[in-house]
């Protein structure tokens, strides 16, 4: 019989209960994984610990198989023979799809990958992997890279400064920058290029020579052609539905100024509630209950969790992937809100003016690529039973019409901005060649991507001060201002 070598660590787990690692497996690894484990218990001691601490190295997909429906953690209905009844561990992860990686080499007698992608994840969680794939997430890199508009805008904002007799211009960002910056959360290309030599504890060894790595981000493309990194909100090598579920998570990238998600909703009363009584949450219950293991939502409450009532038995949300499907408007973005992109690759998008947008200077949403107004009811219909599971009908309606008519004036001042920012291109206060590379541009980006961002997203989620001071209506009012003394002093010397 194989013999579990996970060495003894000490737990402390809910009710102060203390356990060894090996008390609590309850199916013995692969001879494989063993193997590997020899080596890196003394290489990488903390990522053998993470990975002892999770609930792949103590149930099979065997046993989680065998779960109610609504306990079930893996989407799957049959995996690999070779890994159904064993945990899984190193070798089931980095060994399963070898053929299919770029990034397969020779490891001390196996053949592995060094990047396991969401298509590996797949094996055991094929509906994850399918619902984040038709996400925005999963299409971060080519949303921002292959839409001119937003590439102009990302050139301006991380390219390197040329300063001649021209003036200032951006060149295109470099791969280093752009991997520190933009693309650390929307994804790298990981592209491989040979081995390499690198120097170990255990000697020299050859990897696999991968630029733009490491990265994380969301939209990441894999040596295997997929797409994202469940490792954004599940890190390696623990793939906790803890740490994917509490804010800080998703607090990585969803911060202001631009998408400054986390930082309203902790100033919230949500947010209030949840950080002073999180010890009370059972962040690991699968399904969540409302009321039960949570009170005041975090943002996958809202967004992916499975939620049910009290009992268990009644689904309020169902779990998703594709963060974006409970969402009916769009509140970020360039110029005004819209209805939700259809699918999660948005170069398609034609607006009216013919640019890859979803809306006009004026506003007027696209005609085809946004979901219908049937889709967005149903949607709205969606998050409002979210909301119901603390709140009453009234409170929850009244809280949504409230939104309705914020966003509807905030897109007002977007639009009057818009039509001082056209006049002041046909007076040539500025070029509209690149709309996003002169001072007067730079403060017309501020007023759609930051001011009336923050004030959409605070009427959302209920974090009044961005509505207010802190970006919000007194960077709209103040924007809209001055670009109407800029643009009228203009006209009057011409006069």
């Amino acid at each position: 019989m194989k013999t579990n070598r996970i060495a003894p660590k000490i737990l402390l787990l809910s009710g102060l209960t203390l356990l060894t690692t090996a008390a609590l497996l309850s199916a013995e690894m692969s001879p494989e994984t063993e193997e590997c484990l020899m080596c890196h218990e003394m290489a990488t001691p903390g990522i053998v610990g993470d990975w002892q601490r999770s609930r792949h190295a103590r149930f099979s997909p065997m046993e989680a198989m065998g779960k109610d429906p609504l306990e079930r953690r893996i989407s799957a209905g049959t995996v690999p023979e070779n890994m159904a009844s064993s945990t899984i561990g190193c070798y089931e992860c980095h060994g399963l799809n070898t053929g299919d990686h770029a990034d397969a080499f020779e490891h001390f007698g196996y053949t592995i990958n060094l990047v396991v992608s969401p298509k590996d994840c797949a094996t055991c969680h094929p509906d994850e992997q399918h619902e984040y794939n038709e996400s925005k997430k999963a299409h971060a890199i080519a949303n921002l890279r292959d839409n001119p508009v937003y590439h102009a805008l990302e050139t301006e904002v991380i390219g390197m400064k040329v300063i001649d007799e021209s003036g200032v211009q951006s060149l295109p960002p470099s791969a280093h920058t752009a991997g520190e910056s933009c693309y650390a959360c929307h994804g790298t290309v990981l592209t491989v290029d040979g081995l390499k030599t690198i120097d170990t504890d255990f000697g020299e060894i050859e990897i696999p020579n991968i630029a733009n790595w490491p990265n994380q981000g969301v939209g990441r493309i894999n040596p295997d052609g997929s797409r994202g990194a469940c490792t954004a909100c599940h890190p390696r090598h623990g793939f906790s539905i803890e740490v994917a579920r509490k804010p800080y998570t998703c607090a990585q990238c969803h911060v202001e100024p631009d998408v400054p998600a986390w930082d309203v909703w902790k100033e919230s009363k949500h947010g209030n509630i949840l950080l002073s009584e999180t010890s009370h949450y059972n962040w690991d219950a699968v399904p969540w209950k409302a009321g039960e293991d949570f009170n005041a939502p975090s943002c996958s409450v809202c967004h992916n969790a499975l939620v049910t009532d009290p009992s268990g038995d009644e689904v309020i949300a169902n779990r998703t992937h594709d963060f974006g499907s409970r969402l009916w408007l769009r509140i970020f973005g360039l110029v005004t809100s819209h209805p939700q992109p259809a699918h999660g690759l948005t170069t398609t998008l034609l607006n009216d003016d013919g640019q890859p947008m979803p809306v006009t200077f004026t506003g007027v949403h696209a005609k085809t690529g946004l979901i219908s107004p049937d889709e967005m009811d149903k949607r709205q219909a969606m998050m409002s039973a979210v909301c119901r599971a603390c709140h009453s009908t009234d409170w929850v309606n009244g809280h949504f019409e409230q939104f309705d008519l914020a966003v509807a004036e905030i897109d007002e001042m977007v639009i009057k901005t818009n039509g001082l920012m056209q006049q002041a291109w046909d007076l040539g206060l500025a070029d509209p060649a690149n709309p996003f590379d002169e001072s007067l541009e730079h403060q017309w980006v501020k007023q759609w991507l930051i001011n009336a961002n923050a004030a959409r997203y605070a009427s959302a989620m209920n974090g009044q001060d961005f509505a207010a001071f802190k970006y919000g209506w007194w960077g709209l009012s103040q924007t809209v201002v001055k670009f109407h003394e800029q643009v009228s002093k203009v006209v009057q010397e011409k006069e």
